[in-house]
């Protein structure tokens, strides 16, 4: 089944001379080195195609490289490729512009048909680790850059390994990408983990304020005064969710920012146990069962959210799954 979607997935890209490659509003590492990764490996294999990354820039991903500035409108006639996303509306860059054909490449759970190929993947690690596979069945030549993306992503979505979606697959594919291309990969850690000044005190004023309900809930609820106060952005503290992985006798825990700017609230959360894409998915949000995130203009959604959150940790404490 994966080698047949995937040789369909092949064909349309050797088909199409103009592909448009986009992935999730408000990206994560594994989002955006997904998308810069298939860009830059369907370049080298077929360097006279017009292939573009899109989507709104983030700072603090130039590191993995540079996105395309293009008019997208004018190329309704190309091959739109996702990633990392299982709803059209947060697809950036492509403002609901209709394309030739469409290919998902996603790991999360289906949401929508985006009416193409549709690869979904719940096991896998991130969308990295699919795109690393796609590109190992296709016997394309990898370069050093593509698998250090697609190496940033994997460690980065799974969370060095850590979380439950690490599977023996994820480990088998890393280690035959770093045989393939012998990647400084100890050093590519520092890329990934190295934060500002302000990111590390902003860390501890996340750590500080953090509220516990006796039902093992935590989250922090942060203002936008605050964000300034710090001199981060409102994806800052979705880069440090994971970092509040291990405290003892809390099941789930959040981070709330409002960002301002967009007119929105955003609310990143993970679980030790209760499942949470479900409730994520009632307040505009979705994602995996132990890893999900809302989007939301309305500020009693997150009140509302919240307190389910508390109710869903409650109940999976009095079954005494904890």
């Amino acid at each position: 089944m994966k080698s047949d979607i995937i040789k369909r997935i092949l064909r349309k890209v050797k088909q199409y001379e103009e592909i448009v490659i986009a992935r999730h509003v408000g990206p994560d590492p594994d989002a955006i080195c997904s998308q810069l990764a298939l860009r830059d490996a369907i370049l080298e294999r077929y360097p006279k195609k017009k292939v573009y990354a899109v989507g709104t820039g983030v700072s603090k991903f130039k590191k993995y490289g540079n996105l395309d500035k293009v008019d997208v409108s004018t190329l309704h006639h190309a091959l739109l490729i996702t990633t990392d996303v299982p709803n059209f509306y947060r697809v950036d860059g492509v403002d609901g512009l209709k394309f030739k054909e469409v290919i998902k490449i996603d790991h999360h759970p289906f949401e929508e048909d985006f009416g193409g190929i549709e690869w979904i993947d719940e096991k896998a690690s991130s969308t990295c680790q699919m795109i690393a596979f796609l590109l190992m069945k296709s016997k394309w030549t990898i370069s050093n850059e593509v698998a250090s993306n697609l190496f940033l992503g994997i460690v980065s979505d799974s969370d060095r390994f850590l979380l439950s979606y690490t599977s023996v697959e994820t480990f088998e594919i890393v280690t035959d990408l770093l045989k393939r291309t012998k990647i400084p990969f100890t050093e590519l850690y520092e890329k990934l983990y190295e934060r500002p000044l302000e990111e590390i005190r902003f860390r501890g004023y996340l750590a500080d304020h953090l509220e516990v309900t006796e039902n093992g809930f935590a989250y922090v609820d942060i203002s936008a005064e605050t964000i300034l106060e710090y001199h981060v952005d409102t994806a800052t503290a979705s880069n440090m969710i994971n970092d509040f992985n291990f405290i003892k006798d809390v099941y789930v825990w959040c981070f709330v920012t409002h960002d301002i700017k967009n007119e929105v609230y955003k609310v990143n959360i993970r679980s030790k146990g209760p499942v949470i894409n479900e409730i994520a998915s009632r307040y505009h949000g979705g994602g995996h069962k132990f890893a999900s995130g809302v989007r939301t203009k309305e500020r009693c959604d997150i009140d509302h959210l919240l307190k389910e959150l508390d109710e869903a940790c409650k109940a999976y404490k009095e079954a005494g799954q904890s």
